[in-house]
């Protein structure tokens, strides 16, 4: 049964993210395992879904993700605060913050109004100055991530973004959006920007709730490299996760505008290149594989490991994903066994990247597997 959207599920959507999976995909796998009280595990965590299904049944989970934007947003999942407790500190934070870096190009000066982007701007440099991470920190950055840009209101009174005319999901390119802004005559409108927080933060239902892992349990690296995977202080027994699409190599570029409140450089950073090799199918399986491995390492090959990946490509990579993901599972040079092969849903209705960031594109193909180590 789908899972409809409540109030409930405000702290999952907390940022909108195009590479999200619908909820009910971990919340359907887990509930067949919640009585071994799994430590579930995400390589790809992206915005943290599935560390969200996993505090909703009261799970232990740990998340790794490659794109500073997924893990801040992942983070705010795993938090647990009073709901006064952020907005405190972006008053805070624009009272005794006067930005020293207001971007003055000719995106941010359509992008944003005057007062808006210097009070977006303070509380960027009061976010980046704070000492250490806490939880109320954790859910304004992801917060103010979630506002940062998209559609404008039809009335004032129920702005949810601080921005012009753009997506919720991507940052428009610089150019392109000064061109649509001219083009249309649209102008940056007046924000009260922690007004729009305070609508934002006060629907995160379950928030003062102690969640069963700690933000900490969110982790910014590459999961091929064993290096990260040493920070896991835990055995998983139940992975869910969704690679990258075959094909898909701008997640860092399409984030750039959340990548720049995080401290990333005020343009688009074309040098940063994707996680996983997409130079190849044989490439992208190796790559992919080295994560099955890493994963598998972590448990004793006595225990029970069941990994359920939801996979697909891009319409314009003519591949195979089945056989992909198959190679992928033989290169990790682990013993696995292949449970089940399932069509995902359509990929438009699961609001998966490829929809989301290219309108004219068909859905993509989508599969559901489910392995556990022989």
């Amino acid at each position: 049964m789908a899972l409809a959207y409540s109030k409930n599920n405000a702290l999952n959507a907390i940022c909108p993210y195009f590479t999200m999976f619908p909820l009910e995909y971990p919340l359907r796998v887990l509930k067949r395992h919640v009585k071994g009280a799994p430590i579930v595990f995400d390589p790809f965590c992206g915005r943290g879904t599935t560390l969200f299904a996993a505090r909703t049944l009261g799970l232990a989970a740990w998340g790794i993700d490659s794109s500073p934007v997924a893990v801040a947003i992942a983070k705010a999942k795993l938090a647990t605060c009073n709901v006064e407790e952020p907005l405190q500190l972006a008053a805070e934070l624009l009272e005794a913050t006067e930005p020293v870096e207001v971007p003055a190009t000719p995106f941010f000066q359509a992008a944003y109004h005057p007062d808006t982007l210097k009070d977006v701007c303070a509380l960027r440099e009061g976010l980046l100055s704070l000492g250490s991470e806490t939880d109320a920190s954790t859910i304004l950055r992801a917060a103010v991530l979630g506002c940062l840009h998209g559609p404008l209101p039809k009335h004032m009174e129920n702005a949810g973004y601080f921005s012009n005319q753009m997506p919720r999901t991507y940052a428009s390119k610089p150019d392109y959006a000064v061109r649509f802004w001219k083009e249309r005559s649209l102008k940056a409108p007046k924000i009260d920007v922690l007004r729009v927080l305070r609508r934002k933060i006060e629907r995160l239902v379950g928030l003062e709730r102690a969640a069963p892992s700690p933000i900490s349990q969110v982790l910014c690296g590459d999961a091929q490299s064993t290096d990260v995977f040493h920070l896991v202080n835990a055995a998983p027994s139940v992975v869910i996760t969704s690679p990258p699409y075959y094909g898909m190599r701008t997640y860092v570029q399409d984030q750039w505008l959340r990548n720049w409140f995080l401290g990333g450089p005020a343009a688009i950073d074309y040098s940063a290149g994707p996680q996983l090799d997409h130079g190849g199918k044989s490439a992208f399986s190796t790559s992919l594989g080295k994560v099955w491995r890493n994963i598998a390492n972590t448990t004793a090959s006595s225990e029970a490991l069941h990994m359920y990946v939801r996979f697909g490509i891009i319409p314009s990579a003519a591949v195979d994903a089945k056989a992909i993901f198959k190679r992928s599972l033989e290169e990790s040079g682990i013993a696995w066994r292949l449970v089940s092969t399932r069509p995902a849903k359509a990929a438009d209705a699961g609001k998966r990247q490829a929809d989301q960031m290219r309108a004219e594109s068909a859905a993509a193909v989508e599969f559901d597997f489910h392995v556990e180590r022989a």
